[in-house]
């Protein structure tokens, strides 16, 4: 291997590793405070000298910031710029905001915007009845998508290669609820499909019910999936059949609204 190969092999190394410690940091277990070196250097599996090397870049972009006086390490403002960033660029979150709200106030309960990540859903929006009960999830949070309303509404309409990943990965069970089986994940999906949404039925989190309905782009494919939620002495089995037909008309207004034909034939039979 040439000079300038090793150069480019061992910069990609020490990318990823940055990358890494960006990302413990991002999860720190504690309340917000950081991580000091020694527990940053337990977590990420380097020793302190390479640490600090990766870390200075990331704290001279802003990636990284260190408190003066604890020394403790913390995402730093140039998260939030790319973060934001990133999310003015997804135009789905623009289009569906306004019918979010229209659900939240109609339901009275709150509601999401979720995309497909891998084995993951991601938190785009929430927007919520600040005289209910308030959920505690949060935009850019992530959760396993065969436990959620939001993951299973978009597994049901997505195709086998994306499906099968996830089902042949270890499906923990979150709560006495989840669904563990991929068999009965399928007949979950089947179900989901025939009547237009996917209920969590405390699955995910013991007193809390959703409904989710998946949202299509320009190209008819499942891009998205939106929710309601509330905790579930609020959001009966009655209202759930109440709710559920009330996020799936919102989801074909919004994928109406991103280009999809199927959703705009179907409204067309609703009007």
């Amino acid at each position: 291997m040439t000079t300038e190969g090793k150069e480019v092999r061992n910069s990609s190394a020490s990318l990823r590793k940055a990358l890494a410690l960006l990302t413990v940091v991002a999860e720190e277990p504690g309340n917000g405070d950081g991580l000091a070196l020694v527990e940053l250097a337990r977590l990420s599996g380097l020793n302190k000298s390479t640490l600090l090397r990766l870390a200075a870049p990331l704290l001279e972009e802003n990636l990284l910031e260190r408190d003066h006086e604890t020394g403790k390490f913390r995402l730093g403002h140039g998260c939030l710029r790319l973060g934001q960033s990133y999310l003015d660029r997804v135009d789905l979150r623009s289009v569906a905001n306004g019918e979010l709200r229209a659900l939240m106030r109609a339901t009275e309960s709150t509601c999401h915007l979720v995309v497909l990540s891998g084995h993951d859903v991601v938190y785009l929006d929430k927007v919520e009845d600040e005289a209910t009960v308030r959920m505690a999830s949060r935009v850019g949070a992530t959760m396993p998508a065969y436990c959620t309303a939001v993951g299973k509404a978009m597994l049901a309409f997505s195709p086998e290669e994306v499906v099968a990943p996830i089902l042949a990965g270890e499906l923990v069970p979150l709560t006495d609820k989840t669904i563990t089986d991929p068999v009965l994940l399928r007949a979950d999906f089947e179900a989901i499909r025939r009547r237009g949404y996917s209920i969590d039925d405390r699955e995910n989190e013991p007193e809390v019910r959703c409904v989710a309905a998946p949202i299509f782009g320009h190209d008819d494919h499942v891009v998205a999936a939106l929710s309601v939620s509330s905790l579930s002495s609020r959001m009966t089995a009655k209202r759930v059949r109440e709710v559920g037909p009330m996020a799936a008309e919102t989801s074909l207004r919004i994928s109406a609204k991103l280009g999809s034909r199927r959703a705009s034939a179907k409204l067309a039979k609703l009007a």
